[in-house]
């Protein structure tokens, strides 16, 4: 009765003002009462009732100061699963459930759909081309003549530079440094293996400390900003098309001609002219410089049910999708996503749902030797993606599209048996 008289006392002081939202945690000692409080202050302050928001499995203490400040509770997403999927990768091998997070109807449908077609068909073959997170520092120097010696200075002493970086972490590794040069700045592109992490604190940390060494020992150079923006995070850029960010990868099937039409429902030379006019054509007179159909909706699915960093799906879903009939009058299907950036520790994926997402994929926590469950993990989701982007250029080249969505966008096809 004491802690709830105390706790009203401290609502009524948060609704008058006298205590702020981010002061609960440190006042209450306790990140769940923290919480309850916050919540119960602004459902007053705002006359409304936040139930649903404060229903969730999540132990406050443990993420305030690592996922979260200020929290009031959980936003809910509904899960589905799509599969079994075939893989036929390095680190991912077998069939595998694939966990959806989305609100879209007819989504984990359409993705279900593509997994059979490639699991009949003798599955999805993935590789990863590249692996490796970036963070680009921009420095400053007084003239193109400086920007060059900076450049030459940072080649002919990198071991040093790599030595600092790798002293802050125990996964990371520096593998290169790529310089680029406008006027009298400097970016130096600083690319890292991070191991099972996504990495982008470990890689921030690690070149904070090369802009501190690069300054004390090339005093001609200023280190502005730590992000230069040529990284590139959270952004489409042609840098992440070209050179990669995180990891990338390829994955590929073979949709035997019958699979196509018996479980796509059309056939393999329309996929191929859907893809041509549609993912290419479409996309080059539009001025993208991502040419797919929809690798967003995939990737968006699979990083909010596992605890990705939500804002990396701009660029984590950026990539090309090519398709073209073989001798046999079979389909072949290929995606191409050049910047990946997923992890399985640190981060959102200490989330307790989360957590259990990536149990479902058996990718959880670090892998043995580390770095194995992320790779594993980016082959799973460029499998999916695979599967996603067949299904619905199958829809388009049958006509369906429209069709689906009225079904199981609009609940027709449930009210219908009803």
């Amino acid at each position: 009765m004491k802690l709830e008289n105390k706790l009203k006392e401290i609502v009524e002081k948060v609704v008058r003002g006298e205590i702020k939202f981010h002061e609960l945690d440190t006042i209450l000692g306790n990140s769940n009462e923290a919480t309850l409080v916050r919540r119960l202050a602004l459902e007053k302050i705002l006359g409304i009732s936040l139930t649903n928001i404060a229903f969730t499995t999540i132990d406050w203490v443990e993420v305030v100061g690592r996922n979260i400040e200020n929290p009031i509770g959980a936003v809910h997403i509904p899960l589905g699963i799509a599969g079994p999927l075939k893989i036929n990768g390095e680190y991912a091998k077998g069939e595998f459930y694939i966990p959806l997070a989305t609100s879209e109807g007819a989504l984990v449908a359409s993705v279900n759909r593509g997994c059979k077609a490639i699991s009949e068909s003798g599955g999805a073959t993935v590789r990863i081309l590249n692996d490796g997170m970036a963070r680009a520092p921009v420095f400053r120097v007084n003239s193109i003549v400086d920007g060059i010696e900076l450049i030459n200075w940072v080649n002919e002493n990198f071991d040093k530079l790599k030595a600092e970086a790798e002293s802050t972490t125990r996964h990371g590794k520096l593998v290169r440094i790529e310089p680029f040069m406008v006027g009298n700045n400097v970016w130096l592109r600083c690319i890292y293996t991070t191991g099972d992490a996504m990495g982008m604190n470990m890689v921030t940390i690690a070149t904070d400390k090369i802009c501190k060494f690069i300054e004390k020992e090339f005093r001609k150079a200023k280190c502005v900003s730590l992000s230069g923006n040529m990284c590139v995070d959270k952004k489409p850029s042609i840098l992440n098309m070209l050179h990669g960010r995180g990891k990338t990868v390829v994955a590929e099937a073979v949709i035997k001609k019958d699979v196509v039409e018996d479980v796509l429902k059309t056939k393999p030379e329309h996929i191929v002219e859907v893809n041509v006019r549609k993912n290419l054509l479409g996309s080059a007179r539009a001025g993208s410089i991502s040419f797919n159909a929809h690798f967003a909706n995939i990737v968006a699915a699979i990083f909010l049910a596992t605890g990705q960093d939500a804002a990396q799906i701009v660029e984590s879903s950026m990539g090309y999708t090519w398709a073209e009939l073989t001798e046999e009058n079979n389909l072949y299907i290929s995606v191409t996503l050049p910047s990946l950036e997923v992890g399985t520790v640190g981060g959102g994926t200490r989330l307790p749902t989360q957590k259990e997402a990536l149990k479902i994929l058996g990718v959880y926590g670090s892998g043995n030797p580390p770095g194995t469950n992320a790779k594993k993990f980016a082959e799973i989701i460029a499998a999916t993606v695979l599967a996603g982007e067949l299904s619905l250029l199958a829809a388009l080249a049958a006509g369906h599209l429209a069709e689906a969505h009225k079904k199981l966008g609009r609940g027709l096809i449930w009210k219908s048996k009803r």
